[in-house]
This record gives C-alpha cells, structure tokens and sequence, in this order.
C-alpha cells in the first residue's frame, strides 16, 4: 500500500529520530514497533493483510475518532498509530501517534 506520512512521521521513519515524537524515538520498544507497523503496511495489498496481523491489534475508532483506524506500536504500551484509509483501501494517511486512546491521562 502507499503510505502518506507528515514530515515527523517521516523523519522517525527514516533516521529514527523525530523532535515531535521523543518518547518513541527514546524508547526501544515504541520505535521498532512504530517501523514494524510501517513496514507492514507498506508491504500489505489492502487492508485485510493488515488486519491479519494479529501483534497490531488492528481496530476502527469510534466516537471522537470515527472514520480513523489504529494499529499498537507495542503490547506494553498503550501507544497506538492513528491513520485514515483512503481511496479504496489502497493508501493509507499515517495521522498521529498517541497515548490517549484507552483514556489515559
């Protein structure tokens, strides 16, 4: 699939680093979580391939965030990636990264 990403997003991607997202690039886990999840992505044909990647806990939001879907970037963190599908399944929006999913203050 064709992954769009902000240009933070892209920089975590690529260096590893983002001023935006410091607890990602500082905390192991989150980061390879973070390329696994792209990698993933980009390499799926459509969205069930995603899906089928039972360690991303793949789920469409509700309320405040319908219309986005989120993948986990780790079973011990409640970080999650928050995108919006577009065109047909074929390309994916990479949106936020975030820690307030489940409510957490």
């Amino acid at each position: 699939m064709k992954v769009l990403m902000n240009e933070n997003l892209r920089e975590l991607y690529t260096t590893g680093k983002s001023r935006l997202y410091r607890e990602v690039e500082r905390t192991t886990e989150l980061r390879e979580g973070f390329m696994r999840a792209i990698r993933v992505m980009i390499d799926a044909a459509n969205i069930q391939e995603v899906k089928a990647y039972s360690f991303l806990h793949y789920e469409r939001l509700k309320h405040e965030w319908s219309g986005y879907s989120s993948v986990r970037l780790s079973n011990r963190y409640v970080h999650r990636l928050i995108f919006k599908e577009i065109n047909d399944l074929l390309e994916i929006q990479i949106i936020n990264i975030d820690d307030s999913h489940y409510g957490n203050k």
